[in-house]
């Protein structure tokens, strides 16, 4: 509902993150709607908005794909260190600095911080990612489903308390669950899953919207020209 807004204004990315470092000085606005999550993921889907193919095109280069190792290396190093001294409630982007216990400041620092880590991991992984049409492209194509799915999942472990058992938070339980969990997510990514569920996750709204009713104003008056 926002997205003429983003695309009308001049420094939407700039004002997105100010949006959400906002949001993490603001524990009042609380849980309602989970609004903290939206205004502190709004960043993202504003970039989404801003992003352009020549982009893309720009991490594709094989001097990005080479520096992208170290740049992994480095990332799983850093990660391995930071796991015992931060809370990783931080990635879920749902709570306010003061939330976790910490001076109010904390909150765009790891804003930004955040934000600036996930682009560069995410623009080495679109340097690997292969040109020429793969087995899992199609997968590729269906991750929409396994991002809002896998919650159920998730919620019938929870309901199973499977998440309790002493055997999960040993090395092999913990390798065994990061397998478990690749498996269904892309299980749920698959083309048979994603027919079941496309009435609710992608449903046809053809009937909502008049025909014949796809330009502007602006482009009408153009085409009527």
């Amino acid at each position: 509902m926002t997205t003429p807004v983003w695309k009308s204004i001049r420094w939407p990315l700039p004002i997105a993150l100010g949006i959400a470092a906002l949001a993490t000085l603001s524990p009042p606005i609380g849980k309602d709607l989970d609004l903290q999550r939206v205004l502190q993921f709004l960043p993202y889907f504003v970039l989404g908005l801003c992003l352009r193919p020549e982009h893309f095109r720009l991490v594709r280069r094989w001097r990005v794909r080479i520096m992208a190792v170290p740049v992994f290396v480095g990332a799983l190093v850093f990660a391995y260190w930071a796991v015992p001294q931060m809370d990783y409630a931080w990635f879920f982007h749902n709570a306010a600095a003061e939330d976790f216990g910490v001076p109010a400041w904390y909150g765009p620092v790891m804003t930004l911080a955040l934000f600036g880590c996930s682009m560069v991991l995410v623009a080495c992984f679109l340097a690997w990612v292969p040109g020429r049409r793969a087995w899992f492209t199609a997968l590729g194509a269906g991750t929409l489903y396994g991002y809002l799915l896998h919650g159920f999942v998730i919620q019938a472990a929870n309901h199973r308390h499977w998440s309790h058992l002493d055997w999960f938070h040993q090395p092999l339980g913990k390798i065994t669950v990061s397998l478990i969990a690749a498996a269904v997510v892309t299980v749920l990514c698959t083309p048979p899953v994603r027919s079941i569920f496309r009435f609710v996750l992608e449903p046809r709204m053809d009937w909502a919207f008049r025909k014949g009713l796809t330009l502007t104003g602006r482009g009408q008056r153009a085409a009527q020209k």
